[in-house]
């Protein structure tokens, strides 16, 4: 194997044959992955805490003999904890501070053999849908270094997208898997609610909404790494049915003839503004290759108090961002303080802090209501198509809040807490620019079902552009078959941006079959 060029042909359950083959030793993978970090993180700053003399050392260890054996691996800085490696939460009160233990998502990781090789860029808390922390500045997506690599996982979207590693960790509370995977033009599901750990730190993550899982280069990695980490860990409030058979056996399999929905109406806020022509054109060409394959497609959309929604999932987040606020700050010895946070971030908390028990309850019952109803909706059809974003990747800054913003941000971080909540007006906007982002997303969080981004559009000037396909409660091995389908007759495998292609690069990639 020549580190410098096929490295980047496989995938990680290519590499990992490689390494059970004894083709290639894990550390000859490692230093491949570290070349290509030291090569193009300058411009994509995508890891924010390289780890390379830990990752040599494990892969001259004695590794786990799991699927994963020898696999570099990136895990995001958020929630998932190396013991002894800082994880900052894209927050700079943070930044210095280290867990003393793994966290079980880490430790399954490492059982599958993967050896981690840094952390990876997110925005504050995981709170933004794009990459542009104060404490590390923007990543940059790598199809174009002015645009956005998306959030919150945007670190890592960028890293797979660009070859650094085949997989990258991610965690999703409100898309941010399924953003970075539209945006980098790689693979992102988001798993069934309870299917990967959240302790032992955590009991559950926003009320259910967040779990992490990973970005990767094929649809396979998304099924074996899934297979190596899934299952309720001890102390679990929930846990996700259990599948028929291994996830990696869906990957292949036919889907049989699926009853598939698909809108373009925001499913969160308002549709304001109408979605992209772009990503409109990759909905209906999407629509005419399920068509292709046999299954029924039908323009339908679940009905829900979209507005409504909008409110009690910010009413919830902003609880969580109060109490975020609060226990960092408690973590280091110190007292929260404005300068502490960033402005959207301390203003977001001082919403939560301004809302009552009473609303925060009303906020989490209406979540549940809006999981009932899309629960009926999906006993009607199998799956659900969106355009995974409603605008190709945007240029980095374009919907951080204005100037004139930022002024009326920073009079409401002024308020005292009981006081905020008569300048909500002031915030509404902003809020309602984040949800129409995301507006094809949040449901789903809402709800705990499987959902993906599969990379099949991409724009006349190169830009990648998801299609999200949501499935029912419990239900992976129905997006990973039809996932499966789709790479088979798209394949995705052979494009990458410029810093990665090489003349003698292939077209079309052989070692992802």
């Amino acid at each position: 194997m020549t580190a410098l060029h096929d490295y980047e042909s496989y995938d990680a359950v290519g590499l990992a044959e490689l390494v059970r083959r004894k083709e290639v030793s894990p550390l000859e993978l490692v230093d491949a992955a570290i070349e290509r970090i030291e090569a193009r993180n300058p411009q994509l700053n995508a890891v924010v805490y390289p780890m390379f003399a830990q990752a040599r050392q494990a892969a001259q260890g004695e590794l786990p003999d799991g699927p994963l054996r020898g696999v570099p691996f990136l895990v995001k800085d958020l929630l998932a904890m190396v013991a002894g490696v800082p994880i900052s939460f894209g927050t700079r009160l943070l930044k210095n501070w280290a867990p003393p233990a793994d966290s079980e998502l880490v430790r399954r990781w490492k059982a599958a053999g993967l050896v981690i090789a840094g952390k990876t860029n997110t925005s504050e808390f995981g709170f933004m849908p794009w990459t542009e922390p104060e404490l590390f500045g923007p990543t940059h997506n790598p199809y174009d270094l002015t645009r956005t690599a998306g959030g919150s996982s945007g670190g890592s979207g960028a890293a797979v997208a660009a070859r650094l590693v085949p997989m990258a960790s991610g965690g999703d509370g409100g898309g941010s898997i399924r953003v970075p995977a539209s945006v980098n033009g790689v693979f992102g599901l988001k798993p069934t609610r309870g299917r990967t750990p959240a302790g032992p730190l955590y009991y559950e993550l926003w009320e259910g909404c967040a779990i992490e899982h990973a970005l990767t280069r094929s649809v396979r990695d998304s099924a074996a790494l899934l297979d190596a980490t899934a299952g309720a860990d001890i102390g679990a409030p929930y846990a996700a049915p259990p599948q028929e058979r291994p996830f990696l056996a869906e990957v292949g399999r036919d889907p049989g003839k699926l009853r598939i929905a698909f809108t373009t109406q925001a499913l969160i806020g308002v549709d304001d503004p109408p979605p992209d022509p772009e990503c409109v054109r990759g909905l209906h060409a999407t629509v005419k290759l399920l068509e292709s394959l046999g299954h029924e497609v039908v323009e339908a959309a679940p009905k829900i108090d979209y507005a409504e929604l909008a409110m009690a999932f910010m009413t919830m987040t902003s609880g969580q961002a109060a109490n975020d606020i609060r226990e960092t700050a408690a973590l280091v010895g110190r007292k929260p303080a404005r300068s502490d946070f960033e402005l959207s971030t301390w203003v977001l908390g001082q919403l939560g802090r301004a809302f009552t028990a009473a609303d925060y309850v009303h906020a989490t019952r209406f979540l549940g209501t809006a999981a009932r109803q899309a629960g009926d909706f999906f006993t009607q059809y199998d799956v659900l198509l969106t355009p995974t974003l409603p605008t190709p990747p945007f240029v980095i800054g374009a919907l951080q809040p204005s100037a004139a913003e930022r002024r009326l941000l920073g009079a409401v971080s002024a308020l005292r807490a009981g006081k905020v909540l008569t300048a909500f007006d002031l915030v509404r906007p902003f809020a309602l620019k984040t949800f129409s982002f995301i507006r094809y997303l949040v449901l789903f969080n809402v709800t705990g079902q499987p959902a993906m981004s599969v990379p099949l559009h991409w724009t006349d000037a190169g830009l990648p552009v998801g299609m999200h396909f949501a499935g029912r409660f419990g239900d992976e091995a129905t997006l990973f078959r039809l996932a499966g389908q789709l790479e088979q007759e798209r394949p995705w495998a052979g494009r990458a941006p410029a810093m990665v292609r090489r003349p003698e690069t292939p077209a079309a990639d052989p070692a992802i079959d």
